[in-house]
């Protein structure tokens, strides 16, 4: 009997792997994670609260000075209530709502006029390049040292214009007086967003093929006509988008009438919504109705973006009513 040794297998078990296309569906979310992360702790946590806190309010007992005197009870809908019946919060709506009347035509049509100025292709590459980079820099300067400068500008007993004005005989206007500050405020805005504005449209139109102006020319078509007929229609939708921006970024000013505060009497503490929300956090020491006023706006900044948006979204985006 003849016996047989027989060598075991080396043969490893097949491992098991996942398939490619699994592992790259995985790659955007990785990349997205952790502008995610920063998303939800420092914009929608901090939003959560804020309407958490719109719903509270202090219960004092007795005289309040006990570690126990004060605690934190359920409030309702009685912050917003007070806020929306507080004296100084109807005036200041009405104030944002001129200022915004002021600053987002004027801006949006200024960046416009020279986006469409720069791509009518009369000025050189190195003067078209100094235009947009001196049209884009008040961008880049921060609104609170705009509204400085500005501000020391618009003093006339330490602004250069002043004393030029008085080397003539002609008194400089108070631009910080009540009758003025409104547009001195707006015009802080316009220098500082027009350039931002103008990029945005100016973008639009380089990706516009040259050849639908030659084909324009070709039949006769001026430049006013090329400008009012292709260009401006071309551009609809982010003329839309800056539009969105400038709406927004008007109905939360607060840096601008802040900074030029301490240099007039006619900016008060609740100038604008923003402006009353600080008022009541960190002067009366009331977040509660702070929170619910933030709400508000929070609220009335969304249904004012996505209702222009879906009035004017399908007409600019050519967009269909599922």
């Amino acid at each position: 009997m003849t016996l047989t040794a027989t060598r075991p297998s080396t043969t490893a078990p097949p491992v098991s792997r996942k398939p490619a296309s699994s592992r790259r569906a995985r790659v955007p979310y990785a990349f997205l994670a952790p502008g995610l992360v920063l998303f939800t702790l420092f914009l929608a946590a901090p939003i959560v609260y804020a309407g958490y806190l719109s719903l509270r309010k202090v219960k004092v007992s007795g005289l309040g000075l006990g570690s126990k005197s004060r605690t934190e009870v359920w409030a309702g809908l009685s912050n917003y209530a007070r806020s929306m019946t507080d004296p100084d919060w109807l005036p200041s709506v009405y104030r944002i709502l001129g200022y915004g009347l002021v600053v987002v035509p004027v801006m949006l049509g200024l960046a416009l006029l020279m986006a469409l100025l720069l791509d009518a292709g009369r000025t050189r590459p190195a003067i078209s390049g100094f235009a947009r980079l001196s049209i884009f820099l008040p961008y880049a300067v921060p609104a609170v040292v705009a509204s400085l400068l500005w501000g020391f500008l618009y003093l006339p007993k330490v602004s250069p214009f002043g004393y030029a004005l008085d080397r003539f005989g002609i008194s400089a206007p108070e631009l910080l007086s009540s009758s003025w500050v409104l547009y001195a405020v707006a015009n802080v805005a316009i220098w500082g967003g027009t350039g931002f504005n103008m990029i945005v449209i100016y973008t639009a139109l380089k990706a516009v093929p040259t050849s639908l102006y030659e084909s324009a020319r070709i039949d006769g078509a001026s430049e006013l006509s090329i400008a009012w007929r292709i260009k401006i229609p071309i551009v609809m939708p982010s003329l839309i988008m800056t539009f969105v921006f400038s709406m927004i970024a008007t109905l939360q000013v607060f840096a601008e009438p802040m900074t030029l505060k301490p240099l007039s009497n006619t900016i008060s503490f609740t100038w604008t919504p923003l402006m009353k929300v600080y008022r009541d956090a960190f002067v009366r020491n009331d977040v509660y109705s702070a929170a619910a006023t933030s709400v508000v706006i929070a609220v009335a900044t969304f249904i004012l973006s996505f209702g222009f948006l879906k009035l004017v979204g399908r007409r600019a985006f050519h967009q269909e009513e599922s």
